[in-house]
């Protein structure tokens, strides 16, 4: 595992950790002024939310990552529910993936829009995740089409698109990502596949998976190939070696926390069985 801020002298807003036989990585969403909002802040709210995912998944009981995500949300709202304003848009939010061996089987959930790589024994990568944000987004976004950026009318229109997408947040027909409310985890997107299936998993945030877009650099099968000569550290590495080149550009990408959680040898016995 590693992972890395995006903005030096800032709290990095990922988590990644594992207990025997799972992992879970989340993207905290860092909106500016959520402080006002939340005085603890996006990073205390992944950690918090992180460890209570671990908490219960060390439990190895069995129970649906859907109701172990439920059950984590509901603990971490509880616990700054009585000092700060959770119900707000702007509150501390964030994606989640969960995999999980369990007799014989790979349990995956991702809610929001990190990455979940299988490494299939047959038939190359299959990638995982939470398209509804990003549709929204692409949706919400059209009407800055044609629009010059810097003049008024891109920031009325740029204000109106953020408005939008809040409004899609957590509700039917728009996009669910982990906040508040314990019903989210009703709609992530969950899968299971046989362990001997698999080679390995990969977890990636949003900022490490710029490798493939928009930066290009490789494609999914190339990111196993460089997790397997230079390990999670190289793939950020070469995500801040792009993002360098391309900063002051009119449409670079503002740097982002970047995490990735390898995870391999998935088909040993001992390892499912956990």
């Amino acid at each position: 595992m590693t992972t890395s801020a995006g903005t030096v002298g800032k709290p990095n807003e990922d988590f990644v950790g594992a207990v025997p036989g799972a992992a879970v990585l989340l993207d905290g969403a860092g909106i500016p002024g959520a402080e006002s909002i939340c005085y603890h802040g996006v990073a205390w709210y992944t950690h918090r939310l992180g460890g209570a995912l671990l908490g219960r998944l060390s439990r190895a009981d069995g129970r649906a990552l859907a109701a172990i995500l439920a059950s984590a949300i509901g603990e971490t709202a509880a616990e700054h529910r009585g000092t700060c304003d959770i119900t707000h848009p702007n509150s501390p939010q964030a994606t989640v993936v969960v995999v999980r061996a369990h007799r014989g089987r790979l349990d995956y959930l991702l809610l929001a829009d990190s990455f979940l790589v299988l490494d299939q024994v047959r038939g190359g990568p299959q990638v995982v995740t939470d398209e509804r944000e990003v549709a929204a987004r692409r949706i919400c976004s059209a009407p800055l089409d044609g629009v010059p950026p810097g003049t008024p009318e891109y920031d009325r229109v740029r204000a109106f698109c953020s408005q939008t997408m809040r409004a899609r947040r957590n509700q039917p027909g728009g996009y669910w990502i982990a906040k508040d409310d314990p019903h989210a985890a009703e709609e992530a997107v969950t899968g299971s596949r046989p362990l001997d299936d698999l080679d390995g998993v990969t977890l990636l945030s949003n900022g490490a998976s710029r490798i493939v877009s928009p930066y290009g650099l490789t494609d999914w099968p190339g990111v196993l190939e460089l997790l397997g000569a230079g390990g999670p550290a190289d793939i950020i590495r070469r995500v801040r070696q792009a993002e360098a080149r391309t900063a002051g550009g009119p449409d670079a990408p503002v740097p982002d926390d970047a995490t990735v959680a390898h995870c391999t040898g998935l088909r040993h016995p001992e390892i499912g069985e956990r």
